[in-house]
């Protein structure tokens, strides 16, 4: 696949909100210089790109891999989220089609009585979240403890835990881990 490094920079500079005077300041190259690389009148060496990239900054790697959609989908409703769940604990994933995902963001519910399992999940990463209605006992590790509306939690997702409804109202937690393990 061959790439349009002119059209590639200009959308990555439109994407940081730069000017093409901007960048080539930033950068320490002409104004010109942008311009033909934008204009693909010019190729520039990897040398030379590596430095206008320098100016955003962004790695030769992280250009030449980006994706650039045109428009991107930035806001979802209820129902764009794909609920990866069970009956007994509903998760719902935002941007679950969102190719490169650097980050899990989950509408967490837990039915009454219901739980992550009796064996305790691990994985690498970190996660967090903010219970917003009912009640969640969380155990991470050896520590215990009863989360309500408005209490939080972040931890290293490789040490052990789980998740339990113990009451008779669902819970409802909103969460995010990276990286994304959904």
């Amino acid at each position: 696949m061959t790439i349009d490094v002119g059209a590639h920079l200009k959308a990555v500079r439109t994407m940081y909100g730069l000017s093409q005077r901007e960048l080539a300041k930033r950068a320490g190259v002409t104004n010109g210089t942008i311009s033909l690389i934008e204009q693909n009148r010019v190729s520039p060496s990897v040398s030379s790109l590596k430095k206008v990239l320098d100016g955003v900054p962004m790695s030769l790697a992280e250009f030449f891999t980006l994706d650039l959609q045109v428009n991107p989908q930035v806001f979802f409703s209820r129902d764009d989220l794909a609920d990866i769940g069970d009956r007994e604990v509903s998760l719902r994933l935002v941007a679950a089609q969102r190719p490169n995902r650097a980050m899990t963001i989950m509408h967490e519910r837990y039915r009454p009585k219901a739980d992550t399992g009796a064996d305790m999940l691990s994985h690498k990463g970190e996660e967090g979240g903010i219970v917003v209605a009912g009640r969640v006992e969380l155990t991470v590790g050896a520590q215990n403890r009863v989360l309500g509306p408005g209490d939080a939690y972040y931890f290293t997702s490789a040490v052990p835990h789980r998740f339990r409804n113990f009451g008779d109202e669902s819970c409802e937690i909103i969460s995010a881990c990276t990286p994304p393990t959904f």
